[in-house]
């Protein structure tokens, strides 16, 4: 089966036909980096306005890259929630159109499900988790915990009660002046700083909880400033940036040790878009080696928001035949 999918949660504007859940034949993605990037942050009335614009010349390109006629695909994918409502709302009635348009069956992705699916894709030359495993998806809008039991089946362990990881990211490069978006770019200058030279506290919550909380790491960032002044020096500025880095990923970690234990499953599968990130990866290389854990991270190019997950993850739901009625709509929230 080929399906099309259809990803507009956030800023980015991305359609991908995948066959068989796994063989991407294509994914095209339309980003708004540069159009956000004066405000430091998505301006939410902005990103609909752009995906109205970019949804029909996206998907057109997705279907001459793969050789397929709209036609000839088998279903509609498309993410239904969470993210921006706005947003979300582009990608869902243009999904519509085109299933009774074609008479394709439509199916409404969840986006951190599909997130997850990202590390299914071109899976036949590698190595893919088997179930059940954990997952964290990590990204901009979304810090979650999953036991991830079959395709369909995932049980949360933790969510984020304020800030995001990725979003934390994008708020310190703020403060620091830094541009966005902010992962990259903290990334970037923390592989020169000493990740030892600020200590900023952990925000674990309690022992053993699965929850997250970013924004008083945040907040701990704006206070050193407010104490210490702007850094005054490149050296300054990279030993912030790799400390704060350090914290991030420490939390992050440790949750996912925390996860495992209480599940009693030894595979890891991180995703999202600060799935990319540089220190984050070498940690769970260094967890690989001293826990006897296994984990998988799907490809950079699809860590961040796209399609091709989306398809991957309603090839799934069609299977099942849980299929989305003309009436689905955008649901904004994690629940």
């Amino acid at each position: 089966m080929v399906l099309l999918g259809i990803e507009t949660s956030c800023d980015d504007t991305s359609a991908a036909l995948v066959r068989n859940g796994k063989e991407v034949l294509s994914c095209v993605i339309a980003s708004q980096d540069t159009l956000h990037a004066e405000y430091g942050g998505v301006v939410p009335e902005l990103a609909s306005r752009r995906h109205t614009e970019s949804i029909v010349p996206v998907v057109e390109k997705a279907l001459k890259g793969a050789s397929v006629e709209l036609e000839d695909i088998d279903g509609v994918g498309v993410t239904m929630g969470p993210g921006l409502p706005g947003s979300l709302l582009v990608g869902i009635a243009f999904a519509k159109a085109v299933a009774y348009a074609t008479g394709k069956p439509l199916v409404a992705a969840n986006h951190l499900k599909a997130h997850v699916h990202a590390v299914f894709l071109d899976g036949d030359d590698k190595e893919t988790p088997a179930f059940p495993f954990v997952a964290l998806v990590v990204s901009g809008g979304h810090t979650s915990l999953f036991l991830v039991r079959d395709h369909i089946e995932f049980q949360p362990l933790g969510h984020t009660r304020d800030d995001a990881a990725g979003e934390a990211f994008d708020k310190v490069a703020k403060l620091l002046g830094l541009g966005y978006p902010g992962g990259v770019l903290i990334d970037r200058l923390a592989r020169r700083g000493n990740p030892g030279a600020v200590e900023f506290k952990r925000p674990y919550i309690a022992k053993d909880n699965l929850e997250f909380s970013f924004s008083g790491l945040k907040t701990a960032v704006l206070n050193h400033l407010k104490r210490h002044g702007t850094p005054n020096t490149e050296d300054e500025l990279m030993d912030i940036c790799a400390s704060f880095q350090e914290a991030v990923v420490d939390v992050l970690t440790q949750k996912i040790l925390w996860a495992t234990e209480k599940t009693d499953v030894r595979g890891v599968v991180v995703c999202g878009g600060v799935a990319c990130n540089l220190r984050l990866r070498e940690r769970l290389k260094e967890v690989e080696r001293e826990r006897d854990i296994k984990t998988y991270i799907p490809e950079p190019r699809y860590c961040s928001d796209n399609g091709a997950m989306v398809a991957a993850y309603a090839y799934h739901l069609l299977r099942e035949n849980m299929l989305a009625n003309m009436d689905v709509t955008a649901i904004s929230t994690i629940e």
